[in-house]
């Protein structure tokens, strides 16, 4: 949050321009990533439980259906297990994390629209405007 405000005392108001554009594209990008690929893991989990039995026997309709949720022991397979820890890095992921980026791209914007006629008259301490 005071990336912004460091970088344009320090380098000047081209050089915030530069952070501004960069926080901007990088992270509308993180924010899609984020939410796309917790979504992806979310969904993943769903499709083994729903195209499998309990008793770990694919339906017969579903010749795709090759994940299954249990063993013949009761056992929860490997590839279960896998998609629920997906699950569960998942929907943070895509709750949490992505929605946080945006907010954390305004917080920028908004610290460097406060102190800009500042930074305009006085920043570039190292650079020299």
């Amino acid at each position: 949050m005071l990336t912004p405000l460091v970088v344009g005392m320090l380098f000047g108001k081209n050089a915030l321009n530069g952070l501004l554009t960069g926080i901007i594209v990088s992270g509308i990008q993180i924010a899609f990533s984020f939410s796309n690929t917790g979504g992806a893991w979310d969904n993943a989990k769903k499709y083994i439980e729903e195209n499998t039995h309990e008793s770990g026997q694919k339906d017969d309709d579903e010749l795709d259906a090759f994940i299954f949720m249990k063993k013949k022991d009761g056992k929860p397979t490997e590839e279960h297990m896998a998609a629920v820890v997906g699950d569960t890095v998942g929907d943070p992921l895509k709750d949490t994390s992505g929605p946080s980026i945006n907010i954390l791209i305004k917080l920028s914007a908004i610290t460097s629209l406060i102190f800009g006629g500042y930074i305009a008259r006085h920043g570039g301490i190292l650079v020299g405007g």
